[in-house]
């Protein structure tokens, strides 16, 4: 028992002076509490609505009040016929609420009266929610109008854009290229110039007449051309084995593929910048690829139901832009000026870290 105790004293006092162990243990157990605490959130909230009311009554201000004090909906913009296709293409809203004249004259002769709900189907797992939602506060309100035994007056006309038969593949499968490209593409950069440092051929390397540029330029490239060709394949595949559609562009896709990868390999380009061992480099590559991506993106967990300080901080999540395009390039054929800005978004993302990772990189090798 002694002998015991006093190996324990000594593992106390090497786990007290080894900051970073300690750190290990204290601190990343609290940070996946919050993260995931705050994160995995299945509830539905802030719906991004926008209202066509075509009937300007007391009962259709009546139906928008209904949808906006539920708690479930915020009305972010007013619709008509020419802004519905913008506002859905762009992700300005998730749901359009159409309310057709004479609504508030047939409620009041007792003449059932239908109103339409146009919902963004890019996410079958949020617009199946939404149309509950939907269906119940639309059923609510028709009983204020009625007895409890008669026929509803107000019903609701789905329709559902892009994705008509809510199939989660279609949801799924593009968040699944995102996921698999940037894990594949930060962990294999990440390791390709540890493993110079681990075999100690980095020193040769900075005795050959080549500056840091190039030596960088050329362990990357061949990354990022493999990794293109899979990212493509994947798509390819996903369209052969589960129905994901093209009805986009294909050098744009390419485009925001491309932007989307430059990212990720500067990401594993600073790893290698800063890890000593392949097995750090590809624990901090998992860390900061397989987590965001997969927690933070929109992926998943729908964004606006997280919690403020967790929205802020998947704007540095590449992947939130990169699905925003994807789905808006395969699912909705959208024009480049719907996600222009997601576009602009990657762009600055990738040139920061690959800047960041030169500078890093730069200062080792001189």
């Amino acid at each position: 028992m002694r002998k015991l105790l006093a190996v324990a004293r000594k593992e106390l006092r090497q786990i007290a002076r080894d900051r970073r162990t300690l750190a290990i243990l204290l601190v990343v157990p609290v940070f996946f509490l919050l993260l995931y605490g705050y994160a995995l959130n299945w509830d539905i909230r802030h719906v991004r609505i926008a209202v066509d009311d075509r009937d300007h009554s007391a009962e259709s201000r009546s139906l928008v009040s209904a949808f906006v004090h539920s708690g479930y909906f915020d009305l972010v913009a007013a619709a008509d016929h020419r802004t519905v296709a913008p506002l859905l293409d762009r992700n300005e809203v998730r749901a359009i609420l159409v309310i057709p004249a004479g609504l508030g004259r047939a409620v009041r002769t007792a003449r059932p009266i239908a109103v339409q709900v146009l919902l963004n189907g890019d996410n079958a797992n949020t617009a199946t929610t939404v149309m509950s939602y939907a269906l119940t506060i639309v059923r609510s309100e028709s009983a204020r109008y009625q007895p409890a035994a008669a026929a509803p007056l107000l019903s609701v006309e789905l329709r559902i854009w892009y994705n008509p038969e809510l199939r989660s593949t279609l949801f799924l499968v593009p968040g699944l290229i995102a996921y698999i490209t940037m894990i594949t593409a930060v962990v294999s950069t990440a390791l390709s110039i540890v493993r110079e440092k681990e075999r100690g051929t980095m020193e040769q390397v900075r005795m050959a007449p080549l500056d840091a540029a190039a030596f960088v330029l050329g362990k990357t490239i061949p990354y990022f051309v493999i990794s293109l060709i899979s990212a493509l394949a994947i798509v390819i595949a996903a369209m052969a084995l589960f129905g994901m559609p093209m009805r986009g562009s294909w050098p744009v896709l390419l485009l925001a593929v491309s932007l989307f990868l430059a990212g990720a390999l500067g990401v594993g380009l600073f790893i290698s910048s800063v890890a000593e061992t392949q097995q750090v480099a590809f624990q901090a590559a998992m860390l900061v690829s397989f987590l965001p991506t997969f927690m933070l993106s929109g992926f998943i967990f729908p964004i606006s139901s997280m919690p403020p300080f967790l929205q802020i901080a998947t704007y540095a999540v590449p992947a939130r832009y990169f699905l925003t395009a994807l789905r808006a390039i395969v699912l909705k054929g959208a024009a480049i000026k719907a996600f222009g800005s997601d576009l602009a978004a990657l762009a600055a993302f990738a040139a920061a870290v690959l800047a960041l990772a030169a500078v890093r990189l730069r200062r080792q090798w001189n």
